[in-house]
């Protein structure tokens, strides 16, 4: 659905995007991320037909976005960061002016026109004034034009930037509901939104894809090696310490105390489940456990951790 072939942007003597190559199947949906000065938004930018690239290629929906940028624009919605409104419109009147630039017949618009502010809740706000709506509604109206001509792909640039939070599960509730009937790209700094929509992540860096995979397997190469556990005792803090330490396959732990309870983070080899030896460990020294589980690791680690070698690398 969307393929791009070592893509180049340059700014005068700054490379904002450098031999960048992705490919996106039809129906999914994709997290697109990377620290400001990535890249992100300028590839986001071309691949809507609002930036020419300096050099590569790219297809959307199978139309060149160099030679058939028309075309290849007409299969895409498009929610940049900053919703281009007029205030001045009412927000019905608004939704037909973007009707009629995407060349929709009349009752097209009026039915789609329906759908959308029906799915992005502006049903009551039809008649208002964009110009007197606050910032989340302004950012559903946003969602609503991209949406207006049912089009393939939707690129989504931060579309929960200004929502409150029933208005983002408001947002992420859509995002599901157009699963498999769009190509959707979205945009966001929010990684826990990433890891409840997307089915694949693309974290780029200076210009450059450094990681790429499902939430599930990212989360797993933070793990890769060790494993994270957090047990909680009734035991003082430095002869559980001394117990935990001395079993076989834990690397180090870290350690805090209250009210007599002790809570130890204990990282150990990947290889081997410590979480029996350790149970018996309380166990024996008659330490009641309150808690052992298994630390989860989170898409924001991943993104810190390999957004940072690729800093140092650089450098």
């Amino acid at each position: 659905m969307i393929n791009v072939h070592e893509l180049v942007k340059w700014y005068g003597p700054t490379l904002a995007v450098d031999q960048l190559t992705f490919e996106i199947e039809p129906g999914q949906i994709i997290g697109f991320l990377g620290p400001n000065g990535a890249g992100k938004s300028t590839t986001l930018r071309i691949l809507t037909g609002f930036l020419p690239m300096t050099s590569g290629r790219a297809s959307v929906a199978g139309y060149d976005l160099t030679t058939q940028s028309q075309q290849a624009r007409s299969k895409i919605g498009y929610l940049p960061e900053s919703t281009p409104l007029y205030g001045e419109m009412r927000v019905e009147e608004y939704l037909h002016y973007r009707g009629k630039l995407q060349g929709m017949d009349r009752r097209s618009r009026f039915d789609r026109i329906n759908m959308v502010c029906d799915r992005c809740g502006l049903e009551q706000l039809r008649r208002r004034l964009i110009g007197q709506l606050s910032r989340g509604n302004r950012q559903r109206i946003g969602i609503a034009q991209a949406l207006l001509h049912n089009p393939p792909i939707l690129i989504l640039d931060e579309p929960t930037a200004g929502l409150d939070p029933t208005q983002i599960t408001h947002v992420r509730e859509l995002i599901a509901e157009l699963r498999g009937q769009h190509t959707i790209v979205l945009s966001t700094h929010i990684l826990a939104e990433v890891e409840k929509s997307a089915d694949r992540v693309m974290i780029i860096a200076r210009g450059k894809v450094v990681a790429e995979g499902s939430p599930d397997e990212l989360r797993r190469q933070v793990a890769a090696g060790s494993s994270v556990l957090i047990v909680e005792a009734k035991a003082a803090q430095e002869a559980a310490q001394k117990v935990i330490t001395e079993i076989h396959g834990v690397q180090s732990i870290t350690s805090k105390a209250d009210d007599g309870w002790t809570q130890i983070r204990v990282t150990a080899d990947g290889n081997i489940d410590v979480r029996e030896p350790i149970g018996a460990a309380m166990l024996q020294n008659g330490w009641a456990i309150r808690e052992m589980r298994h630390e989860i690791a989170t898409l924001e680690q991943f993104f810190i951790e390999v957004t940072a070698q690729q800093d140092q690398a650089v450098a």
